[in-house]
Formats: C-alpha cells, structure tokens, sequence
C-alpha cells in the first residue's frame, strides 16, 4: 500500500472510487491491514530535516571576508606583541559571531511549529468499530470521524457531511470558513473551492462528517509546506551582499597598498626589512575599521528597540536595513489589510440600497441612504429588515475588555452589528418577539428560518439564505407602500452590482403564519408563497490605516501587491478600496499554476492583484518578482504562508491572529497584526541604513587619514607620525564614542518621499568615495603637516606624535557635526546641539584624550607625553578648518542639485 498518489484528484472522484482505489470498504481498514500499512508508509508526522549542528552554525559567523581582515590584524598586532590590541580586536570579532548564532536557526522552528499543529488523537473505524488512536497512527485508507473542534488529523476525502463547515484560513487564506459537501468538483479546482475535502491541521468550526484518509504525514497539504520550508533557499540580505563586497574590495586595496609601501620602503628607500614590515603592518592595522562590525551590530539594535516601539518586531538584525530598501510588498489580505471581521456594507430593497459604515463587529456606525441618515424609526422597511436580521440568527455580540466580542458565525454576527447600528437591541427585540421554533442552517438546503410571535399573538416567519434558494420560494417583494408581485430579474441585477464590489450576499423574507402556530415545517418554507425583503451585502472590509498605509508606501515608491486566497472578484474590490492598482485585472489561481516560470515573471510586472494563491503560488511569485532584482516583504499569518515568508527578503507574520509556523519562518512580527505598522518600519529601516551609512562615511577617513599619514612617512623616508598601538587607540576610541553617536540620529526629513535604494547600489558610492578621500586629505594635511612642521621646530618624537594624533582627532571631532546630515548643513543650532548621544560622544572624547595625554599610565603604554595650550590652540583652530571646508563641499553638491540618495 503506497501513500497518497500525487497524480491523483481525490476531490474530482466519486466516494466509491475513493474507497476502491484504497482498496477499503464501509467498515474500514482491519487493524493488521492498518498496521502493514503503517510500516509502509510510515507515522503520520512531518520529517524532520538535518539541522546544522550549533558549533558547525557558530564556526559559519565567521566565514566572512571583514572577519578574515580583521582576524589577519590581530595575527598582526599579536606578531608585534601587542596583546592588549589582538584581544581587542578578537573581542570585536567574537561579540559579532555570538550575536549571529543567537539570531539563527528559524527553519528548524518554523518545522517545529508546523508540527504542533497536527491534532494529538483522532476517531476511526478500525475493524467495523468507532475508536480513538493517536494521530500518529493514521494511514491511507482509514475511515475518520469529524465534528465541531476537532484539528482535521490528515488530508481526508470527505464521505459524508451534515451541516459542516471548516475553517481553512491558515491554508487558503479565506477569512469564512468551507462549506463541505461529499459530491465530486471538477479536478482543475483551486485549493479553497474542493469542498469534498478536508486537509490537515484545518479546524472544524461547525457540524459532523467523516472521511477516508487520502495522505498522511509529508504527503499531506501542510506536509508539502513543511517539505517547502525545508527546500526554500533563504536569501542573503542587501546589507551583508554590501557589506561582503565592501569587506572584499577593501581587503585587496589594504593588500595592494601594504606591499606596495613595503616594496618602496625596502627596496627604494633602504629601509630595515623587520622595520619596513611593522610599517606595512602598521599601515594594515591603521586602514581596517575595526569598529565597523561593532557599531553595524549596535545601529541595527537601536534600530530593533525603534521599531518594537511601533508595534515591530524584529527577529534577525539585518532585516532591519532590510526593511529600508523594499521594493516591493506582498501582502495576504485577510487580517492583515483587513480586519478579518465580517462587516454588512449595503442592504438593498425592491427600491432602494442603504450602506452602512462602521467595521468590524463595533457597532459604532450609521446607516445612510442616498447620503442620508436613515432612522429605523421613520422607515418601517427599514426596521423590519433590521428585526429579521436580528430575529433570524444565533450569534452573539457584545462588549469584553474594552472591545466587541462575536460568538458564533462570522455572517451572523454581521448581521447583528447591522441591526444595532439601526438602534435595536437584541435582547430587548428577542424579548418582544418570541422565538418559537426554528430549522437551522444547513448546507444542503442552504438557509435557516426561524418561527416567532408578537405579545398580541400574532406569527410570523424570518427566512435568510443564499438569494438564489430564497428568491426560489418567494412569489411577492416588499415596498415600502405593502407587496407586489416578485419582480426576479430586477432583483437579479442589484445583486450582481452589489456582488461585483465584491460582497457576499444573503437575503432575507418573511412571511405571516396562523396566529396559534408554534411549530415550523419544511412545507412552510418549501410550498413558498414568502415575500423577499432584502439583500445584504457582506465583506470583510479593508483596514482605514491600511488605506492611508499603502497610500504611504507607493508614496515612498514602493509597490503593494495583494496574495490572497480569497475570491477574484472580491480580492479586487478590497484592491480598489485600498489603492492598489487593478489595471493589470486579477490573476487567479488556476492561471497562475498553468503559467511558466517566464511569463509569471511578465505578469508580474503589470499584474499587482493574485486570487485563489496557493503556497506554491505564492512562493513562485516572490521568486518571480525577485527575478527582477527587486527586494521583497512578504506578509502573511496562516501556514500557507511559511514558505514564502522564509523565501523573501523580508518576511513579515501577525504577532495575534498568525500562526507561530509563520512567525517562525519570518524575520519581522507585527505585534498589532496592521499593515499601517509595515509603513513604520520601513521608516525605521531607511533610517537605520542611513545611520549606517553616516557611520561608515565618519570612521572611513578616520582609516585614510591614518593610513596616507603612514603612506607619506615611509614615501618622505621620514619617522612615522603613528605608532601601530596608536592606531589602535584612535581607532577604538572614535569607533565607541563618536560612531556610535550617529547610531542615535533621527529620522531625517522627507525620508519616506525618497524612492527606495536600488538593491544594487554598492555602500560606497561615488559620492561616498569622494567624501571620505576629501576628508582623508584634509585629516592627513593637518596631522602629518602638524608632525613635519614640529620636527623641524626640533622638539621630541614623543611630543610631535601627542600633538599629531590629537590633531586627528580634533579633526574627527569636528567632522562629526558635519556627519550628521550627509548633505543638509549642520551649522545651525539643531545640526550643533541637536543631538544629545552626540554631546555626550565629545565630552566622553574629549576626556579619554584628556587622560590619553596626561595620565602617566597611558603616557607609558601608548608612548605619549604632556603637550601645551599654544599646541591646543593650532589644534582647535584645524577643527575649525576642516568643519568649514566641508561645509561648503557640501552646499556646493547642494547649489548642483546633487541627491547623495540616488
């Protein structure tokens, strides 16, 4: 006995072809034929993959380029014996691979989640007798019993079915739950419309029924989206490609640069050869930012708490900066940008369509018609409508905690809400309008009709239901002046406008019955003779911050798409209510499983609304829309998700009504479950890189200043101005104070008007090469002109390299007020004393040079000696300088209309 043939419809075959093909009969499998099977094809549980041992996943953080840099400048500073410098160093180095190997490992979890989901025990017919077995135990060919509650235990083609509806939103994504039926749907049916099945993991929100177990374990629905998490490549993020590019291009121009000064020193200049090799070193150690990895890490988490602070939580750092250079958005759109509350929009009549405002299951709202208020109490039709959706109905609403609270159907409660945004109270109408009796909804009639009489004894019947199996037993409508004849086809095209925006409909009738009647028929209802009162149209409607939310982000030049697996029809009327473009029209799923690889990478391109999505659907479309060198979140709630989540740049699940599969498989939570809050973190994101990159374009020059000061040294044959430990100290103290400032700067303006930066745009650019060569040159005028011009006063080596460091660093200082706006002045009184990180940085630098200078501990360990005000006074006066210089470097590019962010 194999397991579940994937070449096989199960949903398209009739019940006694099921039961032939897995070879079982009415009184289901014998426990020895059950236990045979069980060998073959094994538990009905999802695989485990192999996992990357932690110490193999420790050892990966530091395959790295800047790693190697960085660990080939402590195996340097070690060779020079400078222990204290090669422990800093592999500090730095240690802390990043930590932090990395705490942040990973989300595949595994999202595996994990995946597997919790599958329900613990299950009823089956084993031997002609109803048993429980563990779920585990499952095999192709059993016979499962269902009912209201249960976690469906494995993919089962259904067998019989009394009133049973199955919520599947955590696989199809539809917010209303399945209604099941045992008849055959055509073989090429989407996911959500095989209503002759019942899949794994899904929950049984109403009714009974039974099924045969088709697959089991990794060869059910969710088994496929486990075996897809497993097989899905997570993608590198824009930052660590920069970063790693960066770490390359800078370590071949340190390696060209240090053999090139030691060829000119040993063989040009004569220089000793272990001296000209600890200058090469020297030169090394002074051009690697070993900082860089330690304020990335330290940007990024300030940007985590940012973004956690408006309802954004980050589970990997670098989907932080990620965040900053989306594209594109993939958006599901039940419960993220709507509400995933059932809400009655409009109310048509024979002569008239009221809509109603307000969302969600708050009756906090109104009814209008043509624009006007329109009062219950003035409008008999209107109020008999609003008493039958009331009457006719077993949900409840009401207020919990500070919020509403349905119980029961979703449509009902709907429904209910409606009712008392007119006013009515439904205790108090139910009260008035005592219920006698009542035939409940079933799927196989398709209504439910309720008997009621008033306290002067007069009855009455509510009927609601699909509108074609009410219309069928309606002969007369209701005006607002009595009843006329049933006029079917004008009823016809309201409701195919109201469908067209895509709402679900239900229409009400009533009818009167003998004053002494106490019981309901079936004839009552099926002789017909009702009258039709109205048409309800329901949706789940789009969020209101959803709508300013994807107007916000197409602002920023981003492009949202909507993935659903809802309905065409309603998947663009949501569209078109949020901003989202349809004039590509609305790809469904059939057409997108028939599509190739080539021209899902076409549609893409125009196409912005995806209906009836399945996984694979929604998997192939990220890769496609990545195809084109976009960077793209994807949000999501349901395990249908998970795949796609883990796939895209940066996947984003629903911190309350997602599944922990897809909280698992993503990078970023959203604690309020709004897609308002994806808007704010893109915000974040755009920062953060920006930050990032004001960090480096202030630690780079402080490098080249150090380096082309060695540089012109040993070209000059001259002493050089910085010894290695030196470097190091004005490498780390900058890095810790002034860097880590800019790691604090807020948001600049027009931030989110900017379009998002091209993927594969290299961190530095043009602009930024040119900025750090600038400020190099000047760092390197003022320092080793400095040394030059106190070597030929005559005074000591010592002196001349105190006052040449802290001529450096003077200069860094003052480059920092510059570095806040990376083109807007900073000569105000914002760029000045706007920053309070940045107040702090100086005086805590301005102190530790204090001591760097003065204090006889560090005098002997860095070889520096105490200098005077005269000295103190050139060195402010190069701040001064250089701050001005740059100043106008930077309202020159201003006046040219350059745009450093392009």
């Amino acid at each position: 006995m194999s397991n579940r043939d994937p070449s096989l419809d199960w949903h398209a075959l009739k019940t006694d072809e099921v039961l032939k093909r897995l070879e079982v009969d009415e009184h289901g499998l014998k426990s020895p034929d059950a236990e045979q099977r069980l060998q073959d094809v094994g538990p009905n549980r999802l695989p485990e993959t192999a996992r990357t041992g932690p110490i193999r996943r420790f050892l990966l953080q530091f395959h790295n380029v800047l790693i190697y840099v960085l660990i080939a400048a402590a195996i340097g500073t070690a060779f020079l014996g400078h222990w204290l410098d090669t422990g800093v160093i592999l500090g730095v180095v240690l802390i990043n691979a930590i932090i990395g190997h705490i942040q990973e490992g989300k595949a595994e979890k999202a595996l994990d989640a995946i597997r919790q989901m599958l329900s613990p025990k299950a009823q089956v017919l084993r031997d002609g007798q109803r048993r429980s077995i563990p779920a585990e135990e499952l095999v192709p060919g059993d016979t499962v019993y269902l009912q209201a509650g249960d976690r469906v235990p494995a993919d089962l083609r259904l067998t019989g079915a009394h009133n049973m509806r199955i919520d599947e939103a955590a696989l199809t994504g539809e917010s209303v739950a399945s209604e099941k039926q045992t008849a055959p749907v055509e073989p090429e049916a989407d996911l959500g419309d095989r209503v002759s099945m019942a899949y794994s993991g899904t929950l049984v929100a109403f009714g009974q029924g039974r099924g045969v177990v088709i697959g089991t374990g990794a060869d059910t629905e969710i088994g496929r989206i486990s075996t897809m998490i497993g097989e899905v490549e997570t993608l590198t993020t824009p930052l660590l490609r920069q970063i790693a590019q960066f770490g390359r291009w800078l370590s071949v121009a340190i390696g060209i640069l240090a053999a090139a000064t030691f060829a000119f020193g040993f063989w040009v200049r004569d220089y000793d050869l272990v001296e000209t090799f600890l200058a090469a070193v020297s030169l090394a150690v002074a051009a690697i930012p070993e900082g860089l990895p330690a304020i990335m890490t330290i940007t990024l988490a300030i940007g985590v708490q940012r973004m956690a602070a408006r309802h954004a939580i980050i589970r990997r750092l670098p989907a932080v900066e990620t965040l900053g250079s989306v594209t594109t958005i993939c958006s599901d759109k039940t419960g993220t940008l709507t509400r995933n509350e059932m809400t009655v929009k409009s109310i048509v009549t024979t002569g008239a369509e009221y809509e109603l405002t307000g969302v969600g299951y708050e009756p906090h709202g109104g009814i209008t018609r043509d624009g006007q208020e329109a009062d219950p109490e003035s409008d008999p039709l209107l109020a008999e409508i609003l008493r039958g959706i009331l009457l006719c109905n077993d949900a409840e609403v009401y207020p919990k905690d500070d919020a509403w609270t349905m119980e029961g159907d979703p449509t009902e409660g709907a429904l209910i809400t409606a009712a008392m945004k007119g006013g009515l109270d439904p205790k108090e109408v139910n009260e008035r309008y005592v219920r006698d009796d009542v035939i409940p909804f079933e799927s196989s009639y398709k209504f439910m009709a309720t008997l009621h009489h008033d306290h002067e004894g007069g009855a009455f019947v509510f009927l609601k239901g699909a509108p074609e199996r009410v219309l069928a037993v309606c002969s007369h409508q209701r005006t607002a002046d009595g009843e006329e004849p049933l006029d079917a086809e004008h009823w016809q095209q309201w409701m195919d406008g109201v469908a067209a925006r895509g709402q679900r409909l239900l229409a009400l009738a009533t009818r009167s019955m003998e004053d002494h009647r106490r019981e309901l028929e079936f004839a009552d209802i099926e002789d017909g003779g009702l009258t039709l009162v109205a048409v309800c149209g329901i949706i789940d409607p789009p969020r209101e911050e959803a709508i300013k939310a994807v107007a916000h982000c197409q602002e920023a030049g981003i492009r949202v798409k909507m993935i659903t697996g809802d309905h065409g029809v309603t998947a663009r009327a949501i569209a078109d209510e949020l901003g989202i473009n349809t004039e590509g029209g609305v790809v469904v799923g059939h057409e997108l499983g028939n599509a190739t690889d080539e021209e899902l990478e076409e549609q893409v391109r125009h196409v912005d609304v995806f209906a009836r999505a399945t996984p694979e659907h929604k998997l192939r479309l990220v890769r496609a829309i990545q195809s084109h060198h976009e960077v793209v979140a994807m949000t999501g709630d349901g395990v249908n998700d998970a795949p796609a989540l883990k796939r895209a740049d940066v996947g984003i699940a629903m911190g309350i009504k997602g599944t922990e599969a897809a909280r698992e498989a993503s990078e970023m939570v959203l604690a309020d479950d709004n897609f308002a809050s994806i808007a704010n973190a893109v915000e974040e994101g755009r920062t953060v890189y920006d930050n990032l990159k004001k960090a480096i374009l202030f630690l780079l020059p402080t490098n080249g200043g150090q380096a082309f000061t060695i540089v012109a040294a040993i070209l000059l044959g001259l002493t050089l101005p910085l010894t290695p430990v030196q470097v190091l100290w004005v490498n780390m103290v900058t890095a810790v104070t002034l860097a880590l400032a800019l790691a604090f700067e807020p948001t600049e303006p027009g931030v989110m008007q900017r379009p998002p930066r091209p993927p594969r745009t290299p961190l530095l650019s043009g602009f930024l090469i040119w900025r750090v060569g600038f400020v190099s040159a000047l760092l390197v005028a003022g320092t080793f002109g400095h040394f030059l011009w106190l070597e030929q006063q005559g005074v000591a080596a010592e002196f001349a390299r105190t006052v040449a460091i802290n001529t450096l660093v003077m200069g860094q200082l003052f480059f920092l007020f510059n570095s806040r706006y990376i083109l807007e002045p900073s000569c105000n009184r914002e760029g000045l004393f706007g920053s309070r990180p940045v107040l702090i940085a100086v005086g805590a630098l301005i102190l530790l040079q204090g001591m760097f200078t003065y204090a006889p501990p560090l005098q002997f360990l860095f070889g520096t000696t105490a200098i005077g005000l005269e000295e103190w006074g050139r060195i402010l006066v190069f701040g001064i300088v250089l701050f001005t210089l740059v100043e106008l470097e930077k309202a020159f590019l201003r006046r040219r209309g350059f745009n450093p962010h392009q």
